[in-house]
Formats: structure tokens, sequence, C-alpha cells
């Protein structure tokens, strides 16, 4: 049976055109009592959702344990996170989105995700190009472009300090723009900026010698970051093109994060080694970043890839 499912699901993958539904039960839910969960995988970048339309429910239809099994690339589906499709009682919004990381905390809002969840909603209501999405970290507007990407309106960033937040030093406008953090003896120089969730961004001469799974995890988990942190590192390719690695929050190591794409740009413009539109290439390819001067907000424009339905036996 696995190998049907394998199969099944790679069929859907390189076709991008989800229109069958895959069981992703395993011999361990055999006996026991449980109920089927409808959902669409995507992927913005290779950062990897499941899609659940919750649109008659207020509250997510599983708990933060139960996403977490569902997310396990061994014994569930696989994923960086589960978005549920809420409603909403904001009069000019469209539908509300929560999101349940792969280990089970509740991030504010998701870059690669806000895309995913675009896409998804043509399937729900493709009269529409464009969605008000609310989120945690407030209204979100992304719009399916002619040619197939999503572009969002990811809205101002947060360069107050302690708001991010942090209790980093800052300076005389309260910003954090290239304060010294040790980890394990090394100085590193960080910048942090909200996108409505906190980041601390690193600008390092050369990306590949990061030891990345070392060094994530102690910057985000430092006390310096009340609310624990997504961390960036971050190499200039030129005034026009960064490159950069991420250590998500609650996911750990991931192929992209569109809200941490847009908050290097910002840091690498705070510290004058970027111009205000760039290429950000990831790990899983490339977003275009657009910080607007005139209106002080951040256009995020990238990709969103369907890749499978399924129903996932919920015990």
């Amino acid at each position: 049976m696995l190998t049907s499912i394998c199969a099944t699901t790679l069929s859907f993958a390189m076709n991008a055109q989800p229109r069958h539904y895959v069981h992703a039960a395993t011999a361990r839910f055999t006996g026991l009592h449980m109920s089927e969960l409808p959902f669409s995988k995507y992927h913005g970048l290779g950062n990897d959702f499941l899609l659940v339309d919750s649109r008659d429910q207020q509250e997510p239809p599983i708990s933060p344990e139960q996403a977490v099994r569902m997310c396990d690339r061994n014994f569930g589906v696989g994923a960086d996170g589960v978005i549920f499709v809420l409603p909403t009682d904001e009069p000019n919004a469209d539908c509300r989105m929560r999101i349940y990381n792969s280990d089970g905390s509740e991030p504010e809002m998701c870059g690669n995700g806000i895309r995913c969840m675009a896409r998804f909603m043509t399937t729900l209501s493709p009269e529409s190009t464009s969605y008000t999405i609310s989120t945690l970290a407030g209204p979100i507007v992304p719009e399916v472009m002619a040619d197939d990407t999503i572009c969002v309106d990811m809205g101002e960033p947060i360069l107050d300090g302690p708001t991010v937040p942090t209790t980093l030093p800052v300076d005389a406008e309260q910003r954090v723009i290239g304060a010294p953090l040790v980890i394990d003896g090394t100085e590193y120089k960080v910048t942090c900026v909200s996108m409505g969730n906190p980041h601390a961004i690193v600008f390092v001469d050369d990306l590949d010698a990061i030891d990345l799974a070392t060094v994530g995890p102690k910057i985000e988990c430092n006390q310096v970051f009340p609310a624990k942190t997504n961390v960036e590192f971050v190499q200039v390719l030129s005034k026009t093109h960064l490159k950069m690695k991420v250590w998500e929050r609650g996911a750990g190591p991931t192929l992209a994060c569109g809200t941490g794409a847009c908050a290097l740009l910002v840091a690498a413009v705070l510290e004058g080694r970027a111009e205000r539109t760039c290429t950000v290439t990831l790990p899983g390819g490339d977003l275009m970043i657009d910080w607007r001067e005139e209106t002080n907000k951040i256009f995020m424009t990238g990709p969103a890839v369907p890749v499978f339905n399924g129903v996932y036996p919920v015990a």
C-alpha cells in the first residue's frame, strides 16, 4: 500500500494538479477510532504545508499535538506546518489563517504559507484572484498574478526592538542594527526585524561556512529573544541579489521563509548593503522582494505549487 501511495503522490507532484485523494493511513491506526481530515499539500520553494478548509468551524479541527503527528515525515503526511482556512468576523477580510508548525507551536503568520493559502483559495473561491486574509500579524493581501506567481502585500516592517521583541541594545531610533550577540565564544552582529513575527538577521562572508544546525537553535532560543526568533544568515552577492539560509522558529531548517526574505532585505537596506528591490535566493529557489519607500510596505513575489490532495486519519 505504501508503494501505491508514494507512486500516486509522485504523479500528482509531477503534474502539479491535485485532483484525487490519497489515504495517509498506516498500520498503526488499525483498530483505533478515527475521523478523516481532508487536506491539500502545497509548497512554496520547498517550504511545504498541509492546507485544511475549515470555513465551517471557528477553531482548527485538530490539536497542535495532532498537527505534529500529521507533519511527521516518517509516520505522517510530512510538512513544515498545517494551515487552516477559517471564517472571520472582520468586515474587510475574506477568511482567517491559523498555522500549527511541525513542532506544534503557532506562529503569527508565514510568508510562504500565505502564498500557498492564496493558491488554495483559488480552488475554494475561483472567481477571485486577490484575497484579504486575517492573520495574528494583521491583514495580509496576496494576489495571484497573470504568470501564476503570488504577489503578497506583506505590510510594513516593525523595527522597534522591544516590539520585535528583543532585549538586544537599540540605537537612538530604538532599532537593533548590528547588535553584538555572542554564541559559543563567537560574536555575531545581529539586526532585528519583525514582519509580524520576529527575525534575527546575520550577514556573513561565506554562507556555506555556517553550521546552521548548531548556531540556528542557539540564536532562536537565546534569552535576548523572549518569544524566540527566526534566524537568517545572509551573504550579499550584489546590491540586488542576496542569498540566505534560514532556521525557522518552531520548524528548524527549511528550504524557504517568505517573512525571512522580507526581513533580511530590510536589514540589508538598513546596513547599507542592498537596494530596496532584490532577488533573494533561498535553498528552495528565488523570491523577489520590494520594499517600497513611498508606502514603507514590502511586497513579496514567488511561486506556490500544489502537490497532492489527501485524507488523513485523525485518531
